[in-house]
């Protein structure tokens, strides 16, 4: 059964990619969601299978055939489910079926043949992840990893003939190909030191292997590994693609973001917690740009004006709290992060479609207003979500994002648990004042003066006309994943997500739990942020919007470097695109191709061009000038030969 959990979805892929031009939209979307909602259901049927067996035998494994046999390189197409790919294909065909349902509604303006081919797309880029997080050993895994890699490709510049959209693809393609080149290093690394590329068998290898308490070849190793899920999760330094991934539809956004692609990075350290576990020093580092990253968008999202680009930078924030979770050890903590998240952040991300929707193409907060009389279904979901990933007691987010503080804390790194104390912070002030801007106050086309944190009027806003709620298709996934939202964080009360995930991390789980006082103390601290957050956003973009604007008057430089986040892709610019671009232009193609190459190849051609219109003015194709040739020739011999 588990080959059918990629194939399903990879037959939707081939039927609309194949025949889509021929297929009206009600077919093409009914195929595509069809498939995936098949694969949902072959995952539960195989998650209860599993749920049958004894925990410590919780495996099963398919191999489909021998894939690669060279020497001592034996690598079969092997499927494995276990505790760990189990939560990820629930998350992957649950979440990807709504995606795609919603999609039928959002996408349903395109032309039949950009509608077909887009649901292609969708399909393919589910396939890849499933294959992904069922793979059995490195190279299945990199299949999948390679093929999420050219989905977004294809999803984030579907709309090719916007400049943006195509760039933005091109972008993603690029930076990901930067981790990747890590990541098949670490691959390659991994064979030569264990002689399999198989997740189990390396595991096994490990067990009679110390820790290393220096840089070894198991660090380098998980530190290359690392690289390519930096890439993959974007973080620090490869995070630069996803912000502009939005350029994309809003579906695909949301897939992207909840389901598929940036989780891979973190489902990997997973997988391989073992190998990771005997790496501290790599862990730690982990840690550090997990905490880091999250911090860094944070601050970000405090004022970006974009909607989609507010969720962009909340995603690479909330992966840093997943990548902290998995450099302090906390493995199952982060993918209960991973899982919920997958819930409100889909929730978010389809909620902004839902408004950009209502508004034609309006993504702009600063032109939004007033939308929660209009938009009843997509305000109440949407502030769900908001309370959700703010860490608000009895919703999703609070569970996961609570936990992994409180597993830092109890680490022993508490710089690193307060840095994500005021992520959180910030969590909650950026994601309420979505909220706010958007939907409360006047509409931004009435006569107003512009949201107090810009300078822009809001005479240029868009007018609010002819403005309508979600359709049926989309309201009825939004209403699902606000459920989902409140009722996802439930499963892991009294540590059973952790048991059940706790056979794929074996033997790196065990930690020292906190006494009782000290974990009711952080969860007190942590709740208290979280309400925190909201008042603030509350009182300057609600209650007291003139002190926004004073506020933001006084820190003017502050925020010009945050809505220009931090320059980053301006210095990328400077000190890494133009240099290649200065040295491929001018060095390698003008002077290398250009002159040298070219230069010494029509060179030739232009010798042997030269002699032969010089050659060419003998043959006259006069028989009298022959003649007259022949007789002066025979003078000048016989001459010479006399003179001698």
């Amino acid at each position: 059964m588990l080959l059918l959990i990629p194939l399903l979805p990879f037959i939707g892929f081939l039927v609309n990619a194949s025949f889509g031009r021929r297929l009206t939209k009600r077919v093409a979307g009914a195929v595509a969601c069809g498939a995936m909602i098949l694969s949902f259901v072959v995952s539960v049927a195989a998650v209860f299978r599993l749920l049958s067996f004894d925990p410590e035998s919780r495996v099963m494994a398919q191999t489909v055939y021998e894939w690669i046999t060279s020497g001592d390189l034996a690598v079969p197409f092997t499927l494995r489910l276990d505790p760990l790919s189990a939560v990820m294909i629930l998350i992957v065909t649950g979440i990807g079926s709504l995606i795609h349902v919603y999609s039928t509604a959002y996408m349903h303006e395109e032309r039949d043949a950009e509608y077909a081919r887009y649901f292609s797309y969708l399909n393919l880029f589910a396939t890849f992840m499933l294959v992904l997080v069922l793979g059995a050993n490195f190279l299945v895994l990199f299949v999948g990893w390679e093929g999420v890699g050219l989905c977004s490709y294809l999803l984030i510049g579907f709309w090719y003939q916007k400049k943006s959209a195509s760039d933005a693809g091109k972008k993603a393609f690029i930076v990901n190909r930067i981790g990747d080149f890590g990541f098949v290093l670490g691959v390659l690394l991994t064979f030569v030191r264990f002689g399999t590329l198989d997740f189990q068998q390396v595991a096994r290898s490990l067990a009679n292997l110390g820790t290393e308490t220096t840089f070894g070849t198991v660090s380098v190793i998980t530190l290359l590994l690392f690289v390519g899920a930096t890439g993959k999760s974007a973080q620090i330094p490869l995070y630069v693609w996803l912000p502009d991934a939005m350029e994309g539809p809003t579906p695909v956004s949301a897939l992207i973001h909840a389901a598929t692609m940036v989780t891979a990075g973190v489902y990997m350290i997973g997988r391989n917690a073992v190998l990771f576990g005997h790496a501290p020093l790599t862990l730690k580092f982990v840690a550090v740009i997990g905490v880091a990253t999250a911090f860094f968008a944070g601050t970000i999202g405090l004022v970006q004006n974009d909607i989609k680009r507010v969720l962009a930078y909340s995603t690479v924030s909330q992966l840093g709290y997943m990548f902290l979770a998995m450099g302090v050890g906390a493995y199952a903590a982060g993918i209960f992060h991973l899982y919920t998240h997958a819930f409100f952040k889909a929730l978010l991300f389809l909620g902004s479609g839902a408004v950009i929707h209502a508004l034609a193409g309006e993504q702009d907060l600063r032109r939004m207003g007033g939308l929660k009389r209009d938009l009843p279904v997509t305000y109440w979901t949407f502030l769900i979500g908001a309370i959700a990933i703010s860490g608000v007691p009895g919703f999703a987010g609070f569970f996961s994002k609570d936990e992994i503080l409180a597993k830092t804390f109890e680490s022993g790194h508490t710089l690193l648990w307060g840095v994500g104390l005021l992520t959180s912070l910030l969590t909650a002030i950026y994601m309420f004042r979505v909220v706010y801007l958007a939907f409360h106050g006047k509409p931004a086309a009435a006569p107003q003066p512009a949201h107090p944190e810009e300078e822009e009027p809001a005479a240029q806003a868009h007018a609010h006309s002819h403005l309508h709620d979600a359709p049926p298709a989309m309201a009825l996934v939004l209403i699902v994943l606000a459920a989902g939202s409140v009722l996802a964080g439930y499963v892991g009360l009294g540590g059973r997500f952790e048991h059940f995930l706790e056979p794929s991390f074996a033997p790196q789980t065990a930690k020292a739990a906190a006494d009782g006082g000290t974990g009711m103390t952080l969860m007190i601290v942590s709740i208290v942020v979280a309400f925190a957050g909201i008042g603030i956003a509350t009182y300057y973009f609600l209650k007291n919007c003139r002190a926004a604007a004073v506020m933001a008057a006084r820190f003017a430089g502050l925020r010009l470097v945050l809505q220009n986040k931090y320059y980053v892709d301006e210095i990328y610019d400077a000190t890494v695109v133009q240099p290649i671009r200065i040295v491929s232009e001018d060095g390698l193609w003008k002077t290398i191709d250009v002159r040298l190459i070219d230069g010494a190849v029509n060179g030739v051609g232009e010798t042997v061009g030269g002699a032969s219109e010089v050659l060419r003015r003998v043959q006259t194709g006069s028989v009298r000038a022959y003649a007259a040739s022949l007789l002066l020739g025979v003078v000048l011999v016989l001459g010479y030969y006399l003179w001698r």
